[in-house]
C-alpha cells in the first residue's frame, strides 16, 4: 500500500497527465478503456460516506479498506484533489472513442485474505448505481478471481482484462508478489523474457465473460534506467508489429498516475508508440479498439453477418 506522502505527487501529476494523454489519443485516433474507481465519482465526503456505509471490507489487513483512510479525505474535489475525480471523468467522456469501464467501486481486492464474494457483489451493485453504461472491468492489482466472473456477468460486465500467460504475471496477492517476480517483470520490460503476449480473436476466452488479456504494462519512465529507454520502446514496438502482421490483438495498459511524475518524458514515450501504431495502421490496417469495441466485434462475428475478410488486427489500449 502506498501512502499519500509517498505517492501524492503522482496523483496530483495525473491531473496534468490525463489531458496530455487525451490529446494524444485524439491526435492518433486511439480508442481506450478507462477503468475508473467508483469512489472518484463522489462529489462530497457526505456522498462518499453514504455509499461506503453499505459496503463491507473484511480484509485481514485493515489497511486495504478505504474506510481506514477516511480521516485523510477532504470535503470535495476543490479541497481534496487526491480523493475525488469527477472533473477528470467528465474530461475523458468529452473525448471521442473513450470507453468508461470500472475498477470496482472501492478498489476491491479480490484475492486478499478475508474478502468474500458477497462483499464483491455489493461493490458491483454500487458501481451499477453510478448509472454509467459500464461493460468492461479491470480487477484492482490484476487480482483476477475466476470465481467472481459470474457475478460480473450478473451485473452487466461483458469483458475483463486478464493477465499475461506467464508465471511472473499470474494473479498475486500482497503476500505472493515476491521480489523474484518483481525483478523479472522489470527485466521483461526491456528484454523479451516471456514473449509478446499477442492473441487472436478466435482464441479469446468467452465464458462466462470475455478475457481480453494484457499484453504489456507500459512501465513509466525512470531516470535510473533512462539509458535503457530504447530497449523499452523496441520491446513494445516489436510486440505491436507482431500483432499487426499476424492479425492479432495487443493490449497495452497503464495507470494515469504512472505518468504523474516525469510527465513530459512519459508523454513523449507514449507518442513514439502511437506513431508506430499509426505506421502499422497504414501498412497492415492495424486498428485501435477499446474493450467494448472488441466485445461488439465478437458479437458481429458470432452472428455470421460478416465475411472472413472482417478479421483484421487490433491494438487495445487501456
Amino acid at each position: 500500500m502506498f501512502t499519500l506522502e509517498e505517492y501524492g505527487g503522482n496523483i496530483l501529476g495525473a491531473r496534468l497527465a490525463i489531458p496530455g494523454i487525451l490529446q494524444l489519443f485524439l491526435k492518433y485516433d486511439i480508442h481506450a478503456t478507462w477503468a475508473i474507481v467508483g469512489m472518484l465519482y463522489c462529489e462530497s465526503k457526505t456522498e462518499l460516506l453514504t455509499k461506503l456505509e453499505d459496503l463491507d471490507f473484511p480484509y485481514e489487513k485493515g489497511a486495504f479498506s478505504p474506510k481506514s483512510n477516511l480521516w485523510q479525505v477532504g470535503e470535495d474535489e476543490l479541497q481534496d484533489p487526491y480523493h475525488y475525480g469527477l472533473s477528470l471523468i467528465e474530461a475523458i467522456k468529452a473525448v471521442p472513442n473513450q470507453e468508461i469501464g470500472t475498477h470496482t467501486f472501492s478498489h476491491y481486492y479480490c484475492l486478499e485474505d478475508g474478502q468474500q464474494i458477497g462483499d464483491f457483489e455489493k461493490d458491483l451493485k454500487t458501481v451499477v448505481q453510478l448509472k454509467e453504461k459500464i461493460s468492461s472491468l479491470v480487477f484492482p492489482r490484476n487480482q483476477t478471481n475466476i470465481d467472481y466472473l459470474n457475478v460480473c456477468k450478473k451485473y452487466g460486465i461483458t469483458a475483463y482484462r486478464g493477465n499475461e500467460e506467464s508465471w511472473i504475471y499470474g494473479a498475486y496477492t500482497s503476500k505472493t508478489n515476491t521480489i523474484t517476480k518483481r525483478i523479472l517483470r522489470l527485466v521483461d520490460a526491456y528484454v523479451n523474457l516471456t514473449g509478446h503476449h499477442t492473441f487472436s480473436l478466435k482464441n479469446i476466452q468467452k465464458d462466462p465473460i470475455l478475457n481480453i488479456k494484457s499484453s504489456r504494462f507500459l512501465r513509466p519512465y525512470s531516470s535510473k534506467f533512462s539509458f535503457l529507454e530504447k530497449l523499452r520502446l523496441r520491446r513494445i514496438k516489436k510486440g505491436l508489429t507482431k500483432a499487426a502482421k499476424k492479425n492479432e490483438l495487443y493490449h497495452l495498459w497503464w495507470h494515469p498516475h504512472n505518468f504523474g511524475r516525469n510527465t513530459k518524458e512519459n508523454l513523449q514515450f507514449l507518442e513514439e508508440i502511437l506513431k508506430h501504431v499509426d505506421y502499422l495502421k497504414f501498412k497492415y490496417n492495424f486498428q485501435s479498439m477499446h474493450m467494448r469495441d472488441v466485445t461488439e466485434v465478437l458479437k458481429i462475428i458470432a452472428s455470421k453477418v460478416v465475411e472472413k475478410s472482417y478479421y483484421f488486427p487490433f491494438i487495445v489500449v487501456f
